[in-house]
């Protein structure tokens, strides 16, 4: 006769966290679909079932996310996150229903779902006015910019002394305070966002840069010049290889100032297209199911296109210490 072997604690554990994730999520779900056409509040028993609901939940996801802890894998480590945004989401679709909150003040997410889907076209119209023409143009002119200029400032000294001070000046300029001056002078058309966006772009690629090309091992620059090597073997074989995880950190903290510069740029001005135009539009109207919409759209191509600068660093710099196991 076999003897069947004791589960061993770290399962019970993980099965009573995952249990406790799937009962929270059935009773959040079963009151959303109990109150999906209800037209007054719910009661404050049916509110404190809504608190059970995620309480059980979070404790679940609590015990849950300790079996992820050394989990190596993206895709799989990201499954205490998604149990989060889920809850966060299923948890504001069922208090929003309790209390009956007029969607012209807070839409649900399901509401903003719907909208997103009915409205996707227009939104992909403003995404491309917003993100390719202004967005993309200014990042890829800011960056180019600022990687030749950190390349000249840390070549001749006079430079250094003259400019980068005033580089470190500028980039703290709010973008607020730079949007409309630019957007006057330039004119409303997304020529005007995409200037707005190399500058915000320009001053962090400097100076990022320049630390780079500068902050270099005093032995290794010996040593170069040692086998009689010139400033040019200089940069190609020591300089520009040791600023490129300089470089890739301003670049990806890029995407995200781009993003800002071209929708905030679109508050003081439009041609009538644009995410920060429709943004703007539709608050005035109290449509924030398509300001919603407008934000989720920005959002997910800001997350891919800083994935996107992310996995380029790993092909390029997989040399680097940060990267060593």
């Amino acid at each position: 006769m076999i003897k069947s072997q004791p589960t061993s604690p770290a399962f019970q554990k993980a099965l009573l966290g995952w249990g406790m994730v799937v009962v929270g999520f059935a009773v959040l779900l079963w009151f959303i679909a109990g109150w999906w056409n209800q037209s007054e509040q719910a009661t404050d028993a049916q509110k404190l079932l809504i608190g059970a609901g995620f309480l059980l939940t979070v404790l679940g996801t609590a015990r849950v996310a300790n079996l992820f802890v050394n989990t190596t894998h993206p895709v799989v480590g990201f499954t205490p996150a998604a149990l989060t945004l889920l809850l966060v989401v299923v948890t504001a679709e069922a208090l929003l229903r309790a209390y009956q909150v007029p969607p012209g003040l807070i839409p649900t997410p399901s509401r903003v779902v719907a909208t997103l889907f009915e409205v996707r076209d227009v939104l992909l119209r403003d995404a491309f006015q917003t993100v390719v023409l202004q967005a993309l143009v200014g990042y890829l002119i800011g960056s180019s910019l600022g990687v030749g200029v950190a390349l000249l400032v840390s070549r001749f000294v006079f430079l250094e002394r003259g400019l980068l001070p005033y580089a470190t000046v500028f980039s703290s300029i709010p973008i607020v305070a730079l949007a409309p001056v630019l957007v006057k002078m330039v004119g409303i058309d997304w020529q005007s966002k995409a200037v707005i966006v190399a500058i915000t772009v320009f001053f962090p690629v400097v100076i990022n840069t320049f630390r780079g090309l500068t902050e270099v091992s005093p032995l290794s620059l010996d040593l170069m010049r040692s086998y009689a090597a010139g400033e040019l073997q200089q940069y190609r074989w020591l300089r520009l290889p040791n600023a490129l995880p300089f470089v890739f950190n301003a670049l990806k903290l890029g995407t995200t100032l781009a993003m800002i510069g071209a929708i905030v740029g679109e508050f003081f001005g439009a041609n009538g297209q644009g995410l920060g135009f429709r943004i703007q539009i539709e608050a005035g109207r109290f449509g924030f199911d398509i300001v919603w919409s407008a934000i989720i759209v920005a959002s997910v191509i800001g997350i891919a296109w800083y994935n996107l600068v992310a996995w380029l660093e790993r092909r390029l710099t997989g040399w680097h210490v940060s990267y060593r196991e």
